[in-house]
This record gives C-alpha cells, structure tokens and sequence, in this order.
C-alpha cells in the first residue's frame, strides 16, 4: 500500500499581497463608515450644544428685558423724583435734586445688568430729554437718537411699536434696541446696542468663518456678521463657500420682533485636520491588520523573506549590497537587483530629510519673527480716539504716522537679517509711539557708531527688549531713562564683533528671572509672559549658530541691563 505524502501548494508572493490588499480594504471602507458616522454626531453634538448655550443667554437676555421693563414702568409710576421734575421747573432746586436721586437709581440698575445699557427720560410737557444714567453711545448718535425717540413719542402707533417690546431702530447706520414706557406726559427709556446686545454670543467657537447675527423680522441682519478671526463675512456664493459645511440656528426673544441668527461653519482647513486624524486611525488600523496577517503567512512568506534580509545584510566594502542567487521564492532574486537601486534612493531620501528639516527650522524662525501680540495695535488705535475726541489732530498726524511705518516695517520685512540702520530706526518709531502715550513719563537716547550703521541684524530683536523696559520701568512716580549704544569692536582673534546695550532705570530684573536668564535656564511663559525673550534667544541661537552672546543685570543706582555680543554673520538664509 502506498503512502501518500500531503503537499502543500506554493503561491507567489503576489497572492498574498492580493490577500493583504483585500482585507485592508476592507478595514478601509469600515474605518471611513465609522469615521463619517463619528464626525455626523459630534457635528449634531455640537450644535445641541449650542443650541442650549444659545437658550441659556437668550433666556437670560429676556429676563433683564422683562425687568428693566418692569422696573421702568414701576418708576414712573411711583419714583417720587420724576413728580418733582415734573412738576418744578428745569433750573430750579427741587429739580436737580429730583434728577440728581433719579440718576443714581438708574446708575445701580446699571451696574446690575451691564454698562451697555443706557436710560434716558423724557417730559413731554417741558420738553426735555436727558440720560438718567451713564451713557455708551457717541453725541452724534445721542443726538440723532433724541430726535427718533421724541418723534415717536408724538406717534400715535407708539404704543403698538415701542410699550411693553423691545424693537431695533437704525441711527447713522447702527442698530439699536429700543424700549419706550410712557406714564402720562413722562416716558422712560431703556436702550442697547445690537452689537453690544450679541457681543457675548460671538465669544462662542462657531469655526473660522462661522459668525452670529441679530435679524429682524425678514431675516435682514440687525448686526455686521463678524467671523472669529474678526473679519467681515460676506454671503456670496462660489467654490470656497461650497467647501464649507454651514449649520444654521434661528433662536428668538421673547416679546420681540427680532431673533439671533447662528451660523456655523468649518472650513477647508479644518476638514484637512479631520482628514489628518483620519489617515492616522487608518495608518494604525491598516499597521495592526497587516500584523495579524503577518503573522498567519509567517511560515509560508516571513521565513524566506528573512533569510533574505539576512543576505542582503552583508554589503561589501564599496557600499554596494552583495548578489543574492539563491531563493526558493523567484521574487526575491528580482527584489536583490532592486535592493541596489535602492540603496541609492535611501542615499537621497537621506538628503531630502535633511534638507527638509532645514526647512522646517526656517518655518520656526519665520513663525517666531511674526509672534506679534494684538495689544500694542489696539492701545494705538485706543490713543489716537482718545487724541480725537479732544481735536488733539496733530497729535493724531503724528501718532497715525508712527503707527503705520511700525506696521509697515513689521510686515514687509520677511528677511531673516536686516540692516542695524533700518532696525534703530524701527526702534525709534517704536518709542516715538510709545512718547504719545506715556507723554513725559520717560525720556531715550540712542548713540551709535557711524560705521556699525551697515551691520546687519536680525529684525525686531532691540525691539523685544525695548518693550520689556517699557513695560517694567516706565512709572508714574518718576520720568525713566531708557538708553541704547552700538558700537563695534575687534577682538583678539582678530574677529570684529557688534556691540549692543540696553538699559534703563526701572526696578530692574527679578533675582529669580536674572539667575535663570543668566544660567541659560527657559523662563516660565505658563501665563503667556516672557515669551518674547524666550523666542529672541532661540533665534538668535539658530541664526548665529550658537555664536552669539546675551548677558543680563542690574545696574548698582537701579535699573535693568542687557548686552548683546553679535559675531560676524554666518552664511545668511533670505
């Protein structure tokens, strides 16, 4: 009797290449179905979400409508203030005291339910309208405003449009909230900005483009749709508009003819994250399958395919990977003539990386050079209406002026060196802005050589240290002294060095920031502070290649210092 001896069928490696490629597509469709499904109900999550915070606000904006209503009608009805002024004339005694109590009644009210609401009374029979708390709206909208209101007082629809219902009117192109109770020949009036109205509601992340609206009754906007980042958004159609999903929620007020308008929307950017997270649980799932079927072909696939590798391990003196003749798998002797082209792609690949991480250093020093904190621009803007409102115009010139070659510099400078000449001179706009300001609270002097003036620099650098002494030696007490000095000279080894000092008769550095800062320790920037000396540092550590020096005091009569050693520059990337 003959034995049959069992033998098992040998495939290529193809076949199992065709078997990995089938199951990871599998997982593939899997992973995207619960992806979509995933990224639907948080989508719906978010929006119940802020649904709810929607109804909060707008449940608590009711109430203080409901309130102050209540309490504007209760006051002409029972203050004993506004009988007084209604009854005695404008100049006299009894009425300025009467308005005097008035005033300080609506003040607490104010202080209550916000700074943003503004009151004002009006009797009909003296003719006189004034503000019985302090007011947020200009004297041009003031103005305009007391000509709407005492029109619509002699309007017989008055009580259909205004008692008992906050209704938006427009003045010189801004909406406001209205509210007019009557009590005889007395009104009271409470009002609110619409933007001030829906200010906290824009505090809520509705995506890059998403912004919120009040609308009216057709649905016209009763406020500039302003997106997160602070810019207008314009409802215009085309291609970018289609890349953005856009969720809509309508939220109405109770006993108003207006409603807010919620509209959310995550753009082109962040679907790309979405997409990035995806690739990553697929790259795992795809990793993990392709594991499991590893280990099942591992006898069959693995084994040869080792033995291989440990082949193609010994490489011969010339770099070159040694001939593979022998395989029982016909696709390995294929892959050993491969293997040599290879090596040469891995070579580089090599280059590429690190050509690639050259790049990304560059990226770093770009987006270091560019960290820029919003407060200076808007205390610029605050100076200059500030400066406005008391006809300061040359004053204004002046600081309009500095603003704009500081900004101007800032944003047109994508060099990574620039010349010490341009940078002082950025500097000294820097401090003529900060003189608008502060006024006598500080005086500066720069000295300089003539000859240092063609030095070049990395930008914004004296400027990282100028605020910092701005920002901890100007005092109302006493007028600081803020002073800085240039100078080159030559050393030893017969290398020409930049010489910069900084210093200033403030309290000076902290004994703890100054041994830290001294002993080349990181700052703590967990409040968002100090970050700008930490990043200057950085940068010129990869600028000058770990050449450049920073020293940091206290001077003996008080005050900080700071010394900057520049070498000769190093090979310069634009």
């Amino acid at each position: 009797m003959i034995k049959k001896t069992a033998k098992h069928k040998t495939y290529p490696i193809r076949h199992y290449i065709k078997v990995m490629m089938l199951v990871s597509f599998t997982v593939l469709i899997l992973d995207l179905g619960i992806s979509i499904a995933s990224i639907s109900i948080v989508k719906q999550q978010s929006t119940r979400n802020l649904q709810d915070t929607a109804a909060l606000y707008i449940n608590r904006i009711n109430h203080d409508f409901a309130y102050i209503n209540h309490y504007m009608g209760w006051t002409l009805g029972n203050d004993e203030s506004l009988l007084t002024m209604n009854t005695y004339g404008v100049n006299s005694i009894e009425f300025l005291k009467a308005n005097d109590n008035l005033f300080k009644r609506f003040t607490e009210l104010q202080k209550n339910y916000g700074h943003e609401y503004n009151f004002f009374y009006y009797l009909k029979n003296e003719t006189y309208f004034l503000n019985c708390a302090p007011i947020s709206v200009t004297y041009t909208d003031y103005r305009e405003l007391k000509k709407k209101i005492i029109s619509y007082i002699d309007d017989k629809e008055m009580y259909e449009k205004f008692y008992s219902k906050w209704t938006p009117i427009l003045v010189n192109n801004h909406y406001y909230v209205i509210n007019i109770v009557p009590y005889y020949n007395r009104y009271l009036i409470g009002l609110i900005s619409a933007d001030n109205l829906i200010r906290p509601l824009r505090q809520i992340n509705l995506g890059a483009n998403g912004y919120v609206s009040l609308v009216d009754e057709n649905e016209q906007p009763l406020t500039s749709p302003i997106s997160n980042s602070g810019t207008l958004i314009t409802e215009n159609g085309g291609f970018a508009n289609l890349l953005q999903s856009r969720t809509t929620i309508n939220s109405a007020f109770s006993d108003t003819t207006f409603s807010t308008k919620m509209v959310i929307k995550y753009g082109i950017f962040e679907k790309i994250m979405i997409a990035q997270l995806l690739i990553m649980l697929l790259f795992f799932i795809v990793t993990s399958t392709l594991c499991i079927v590893l280990l099942f072909f591992k006898k069959r696939v693995l084994g040869p395919i080792q033995s291989f590798s440990d082949n193609l391990a010994f490489i011969n003196e010339s770099g070159q990977p040694a001939d593979f003749k022998s395989s029982e798998i016909i696709e390995l002797e294929q892959a050993n003539t491969q293997f040599k082209g290879l090596v040469e792609q891995i070579k580089t690949f090599k280059i590429a990386m690190y050509e690639q991480e050259l790049e990304k250093q560059r990226i770093q020093l770009d987006y270091m050079k560019l960290q820029i904190k919003p407060h200076f621009f808007l205390n610029c803007l605050t100076s200059i209406y500030s400066m406005a409102q008391i006809h300061m115009y040359k004053e204004i010139e002046n600081m309009t002026l500095s603003t704009s070659k500081y900004f101007r510099y800032i944003f047109q400078n994508g060099e990574n060196f620039v010349r010490l000449e341009d940078e002082i001179e950025h500097v000294r706009t820097y401090l003529e802005i900060q003189k608008q300001r502060y006024q006598d609270a500080f005086i500066y002097y720069i000295e300089q050589e003539d000859q240092a003036g063609s030095v070049e620099i990395p930008p914004l650098v004296l400027q990282t240290f100028i605020e910092n002494s701005i920002k901890y030696a100007i005092s109302r007490e006493h007028e600081a002294e803020i002073r800085l000095t240039v100078q080159r000279l030559q050393m030893e080894q017969e290398e020409e060095i930049l010489v910069i000092q900084l210093t200033d008769t403030g309290p000076g550095f902290p004994p703890q920031v100054l041994e830290k800062l001294n002993l080349g320790e990181p700052l703590d920037q967990s409040k968002g502070t100090q970050i700008g000396i930490m990043n200057t540092l950085k940068r010129l550590e990869y600028l000058y290649l770990k050449r450049a020096t920073v020293t940091f005091s206290n001077l003996e009569g008080g005050g900080a210092s700071v010394i900057l050693y520049l070498p000769k520059l190093p090979n310069k990337s634009k």
